[in-house]
């Protein structure tokens, strides 16, 4: 099964379904694109830089952060409980939290990005300091305890499979003896790798061993193809697992990717076999965007976003950066004694002079997965298909989209009201997906996103509202096989970014980014 024939067949029989079952939108529907200014991003194309004004006012500061992301504000956060308060924070956009920021439709907030955070294992334990430090964490008779007011809610995930609901993401109703059987295989197969080899998060953090060498080798699909499992009930599983959080699919990713994502935390569940509970899963409205506000609350004035940076250069004494105001239109030059670069790889080694050779090299090695985000608002309960009740996380079976999160299931009010439905789609396996990201209207979207969630919810395209897109370029990093190895400091340079872990998550951006700024605050 080809993530592109998955995309194609998706989408043509979605549409289809949509005109025959007569689901097409019977009101007006508002929205647009939002959260992300495209522009801006396309202001350090070497075409623009020459329209920039020369730096018209020098300012000073100790350590300097370019970024905004997750990692930016993990160094922030870092330097702040050192005792340093000379630094300053340099974002992009008018909102600071990378791929982690979140909006509001028609009053209701809901994410732009990443909406949920796995309760962080022993590895991760500077993420298990901020959930501390933000009440989310703490010791009860001795045991480590989470708040439940953020945990996600129970139901937590459902399947839109053989025309009906049911709980869980792994298709089981009505499936063949012989695909359980490869759904224990593979399950046995995650146990060996944990038992050979450690699979952690933060990834930095895994010592390496000869398994991790080997699957990093080779694709996912050539190692499935290798252990003859084909099924394909358990291959649309992966590849939703793989897209989900890597933006591309098994053809795509390395082996070890596909296994890291059950290894590293609680196996593969597969029917009839005993298994590990899972971990819970910390989960906003917002999704993600909460824990970026909490980080970005404290930093009042030293944030500073609508920047452009265009140049990080070392000097004899320091390191000097300019950075575009896009509020002023004109060029800030800052003057500092170390710089934090917590900027995606290739924009790192655009605007670094003199960028070193680890960075040059890392910059043509990672690989981009473009994302598309929509929110949906619904004036109104949607009817359901039979089966599992509405939960947060809804997927439908074989469609090109990865489903949607339901932005009230947090919610404890007592009746059933408008709603923002929280879609994702991830274009990392289409050879031309930036660029069909970047040129689709609207409108294209809008009639997609219809289309495929009118299968489970005809009434849905009457109900909706307004739908918002967000649309990145350059989401995450895709995990292909050969991981690009942890940055080194280079001089008055520290690099900490979730593309040095070859893949984008709160727990490795943020590790990367604590981790930095510790580094300069010794």
């Amino acid at each position: 099964m080809r993530r592109r024939d998955v995309l194609g067949a998706g989408v043509a029989a979605g549409m289809g379904a949509a005109l025959l079952s007569g689901c097409a939108p019977r009101r007006e529907i508002a929205g647009g694109f939002n959260g992300i200014s495209v522009e801006r991003g396309h202001l350090l194309r070497s075409e623009t830089r020459t329209e920039r004004p020369a730096p018209s006012s020098t300012q000073r500061t100790r350590i300097l952060i370019a970024g905004g992301g997750i990692a930016g504000l993990a160094a922030a956060r870092a330097l702040r409980l050192r005792g340093i308060d000379d630094y300053r924070l340099l974002e992009l956009e008018d909102q600071a939290g990378g791929n982690s920021r979140s909006g509001a439709v028609n009053g209701i907030a809901c994410p732009l990005g990443a909406h949920y955070l796995p309760v962080p294992g022993n590895d991760a334990h500077e993420v298990q300091d901020l959930l501390e430090e933000l009440g989310l964490r703490k010791r009860v008779a001795g045991r480590w305890t989470y708040d439940e007011r953020h945990l996600c809610h129970s139901p937590q995930e459902r399947l839109f499979f053989n025309g009906q609901w049911q709980e869980g993401l792994l298709p089981v109703q009505e499936v063949s003896p012989a695909t359980i059987a490869q759904y224990q295989r593979f399950a046995k197969r995650v146990e060996e790798a944990q038992r050979s080899a450690r699979f952690v998060i933060p990834a930095s953090r895994q010592q390496a061993a000869p398994l991790h060498q080997t699957l990093d080798a080779l694709t996912f699909d050539a190692w499935l193809t290798q252990q003859g499992m084909d099924d394909p009930h358990l291959r649309w599983y992966l590849d939703y697992c793989c897209r989900d959080d890597y933006g591309a699919g098994p053809a795509t990713v390395s082996a070890w990717a596909g296994i890291h994502y059950f290894a590293s935390r609680h196996g593969f569940w597969a029917p009839g076999l005993e298994t590990t509970e899972r971990e819970g899963v910390l989960t906003w409205p917002q999704g993600n965007g909460w824990l970026a506000q909490q980080l970005a609350a404290p930093l009042g004035e030293r944030l500073l976003a609508g920047r452009v940076v265009s140049r990080i250069s070392q000097t004899r004494h320091g390191v000097e950066v300019d950075a575009y105001n896009v509020q002023t239109r004109t060029t800030e030059r800052w003057q500092a004694d170390h710089c934090i670069v917590a900027l995606p790889v290739f924009i790192a080694a655009r605007v670094v002079q003199d960028a070193p050779g680890f960075l040059r090299e890392a910059a043509t090695r990672v690989r981009y997965a473009p994302w598309a985000v929509a929110n949906i608002h619904i004036r109104e309960p949607l009817h359901d298909r039979p089966g599992a009740p509405p939960s947060w996380d809804n997927v439908i079976y074989g469609a090109a989209g990865l489903g949607y999160v339901n932005a009230m299931h947090q919610s404890l009010r007592p009746d059933a009201g408008p709603t923002v439905l929280t879609c994702y789609r991830a274009l990392g396996d289409l050879p031309d997906g930036r660029r069909q990201l970047l040129e689709q209207p609207w409108a294209y979207w809008r009639d997609t996103l219809l289309a495929e969630l009118s299968a489970p919810h005809p009434d849905l395209p009457d109900k909706a509202t307004r739908i918002d897109v967000t649309r990145y370029g350059h989401a995450m990093a895709i995990p292909v096989p050969g991981r690009v190895k942890p940055p080194p400091v280079a001089g008055r340079l520290s690099f900490a970014h979730s593309d040095w872990a070859g893949y984008s998550i709160f727990e490795e951006a943020f590790t990367f980014g604590h981790l930095a700024a510790a580094s300069l605050a010794r």
